[in-house]
């Protein structure tokens, strides 16, 4: 009897292996299948607008784009709107992260237009209070639950009840689900915009690179659990009327994976002020006096990466790259800006590492600017760091994993700096010729950087981009372009 029931067991223990390495399988090459289509088969413009004889400006419907919105000169508008924003979190006492960094700049910016912005959130200190404050134009609702996220039903019985005070809201805006879908359908009329700063299907890229990084035995729970929620997320993203993307490879997703309405998927690429991070090489200087770094002579080429050092951002994956880079080059250091458990990890690396904490918002300029180059290793292939922007506003090239995310809408050229794939060799291979292109040639590819993320990250830009969607949405005339007030 008991070897009967352990027969038993090892059938079943053996077709549920079957069954999930046959899922599994599956996954693995929709993923693979579907990426080959999408990055294969696409008619993207990722070409800059240049107006000429031979290449005449744009003029068309707005809502036909094939490149970001930001790419355009949009005029001032003398129309004033009323727009509801929900939003994970909004920046207060704590370091801000990009996601607040996000929202303020372009909030703010909005309501300094005459734009009258009501904000739905929550504090980034994640402090429970529940609190209301406006400032001009500005109108910020903490809305926090008890564990301090957005409390969604509480945030829209408050929507609700101001919708209509003086008049009613033009548009409603969410930041990623931070306005879930069921509640999408009972916005009127469903006038809802969402921007999305990660999609299901980015996502489960990211738990593949990881799992294969990693190299675990058993696949983890989480590559086993994509494919149902990237169903999921397919299935509900027509609850929202039009979808902004952060990068040219998520509206090709949009459109060709999840099916949406070629019209009602627009791009918007992120922004940063560019008067807040500017080319200083003097302020590098400092930087790196304060620091300890030597300057010129001392060090052969000072490398930089910014963010949250946990693991799926790449920290793994840049400390075993530096390791071994730097027995080879002991003249170049890293500079690591941030906080998390990889700290401790690349203190051990010794003098040619400095750990430097989290920067203070107006210390991050002097940080970039000290550097030669800039690496952002992570192994998240969504949305879009706001940090490899940071750097370029500086001056500074970049080396990036070659994501679609990245590659199809920031690196667009090699003379913005170095791309590789999501593994040690190919990052200590990259950096390697980092080191060899030396400092001139680093210099070069750091001044390109500067004209391209000045002709396309400023936050003004954004603004202006996100003014004009949300007029065209007010009101079809808007859509055109050009009018006679644009530039």
């Amino acid at each position: 009897m008991a070897f009967k029931n352990h027969s038993s067991r090892t059938v079943i223990s053996s077709s549920s292996s079957t069954s999930l390495r046959f899922t599994t399988f599956i996954t693995l090459a929709l993923i693979f299948c579907s990426s080959y289509y999408i990055f294969f088969s696409q008619s993207f413009d990722y070409s800059p607008v240049t107006s000429s004889p031979a290449n005449p400006s744009y003029a068309r419907d707005l809502r036909d784009l094939a490149f970001p919105w930001n790419k355009l000169s949009f005029g001032p508008i003398s129309k004033k709107l009323k727009l509801a924003v929900f939003c994970k979190s909004w920046p207060v006492g704590s370091i801000p992260g990009g996601m607040e960094r996000h929202a303020h700049a372009l909030y703010t910016s909005l309501a300094s237009r005459g734009h009258e912005i009501h904000v739905f959130t929550v504090s980034s200190d994640r402090s429970n209070r529940e609190e209301y404050y406006n400032k001009g134009d500005l109108h910020i609702y903490f809305s926090p639950n008890q564990h301090g996220s957005l409390n969604c039903s509480q945030a829209f019985e408050i929507f609700q009840r101001i919708n209509g005070v003086d008049h009613y809201f033009d548009y409603v805006h969410t930041e990623s689900v931070s306005l879930p879908h069921w509640r999408a359908k009972m916005v009127p009329n469903g006038d809802v915009a969402v921007t999305w700063h990660g999609i299901w299907y980015e996502i489960m890229h990211s738990k593949l690179f990881q799992e294969l990084y990693y190299s675990n035995d058993h696949l983890s729970s989480d590559l086993q659990q994509t494919m149902p929620r990237l169903v999921d997320e397919i299935r509900f993203f027509p609850s929202y009327k039009h979808h902004i993307c952060i990068s040219n490879s998520a509206h090709e997703v949009l459109v060709n994976i999840y099916q949406l309405p070629k019209r009602n998927v627009h791009v918007i690429v992120n922004g940063v002020d560019h008067t807040k991070f500017v080319y200083s090489p003097e302020s590098g200087v400092r930087f790196r006096a304060k620091h300890g770094v030597p300057h010129s002579n001392g060090a052969d080429i000072v490398m930089g990466v910014s963010g949250r050092l946990v693991r799926d951002k790449g920290h793994p994956l840049l400390y075993e790259a530096f390791a071994l880079i730097v027995k080879t080059y002991p003249q170049v250091y890293l500079l690591v800006a941030g906080s998390g458990p990889w700290a401790k990890r690349y203190a051990e690396l010794g003098a040619n590492v400095r750990v430097l904490g989290a920067l203070e918002p107006e210390e991050l300029s002097g940080f970039y600017n000290a550097l030669d180059v800039f690496v952002n290793p992570t192994l998240r292939p969504q949305g879009l760091d706001l940090t490899i922007i940071e750097a370029m506003q500086c001056g500074k090239p970049v080396v990036t994993p070659n994501y679609p995310s990245i590659v199809g809408t920031v690196v667009v050229d090699e003379r913005f700096g170095y791309t590789f794939s999501p593994n040690v060799r190919s990052l200590v291979e990259t950096l390697d010729s980092v080191v060899r292109d030396g400092s001139r040639v680093l210099e070069m590819k750091g001044k390109a950087c500067k004209e391209y993320a000045l002709s396309m990250f400023k936050a003004t830009q954004m603004a202006s981009a996100y003014e004009r969607f949300f007029m065209c949405m007010k009101n079809e005339r808007y859509c055109w372009y050009p009018l006679s007030t644009d530039n």
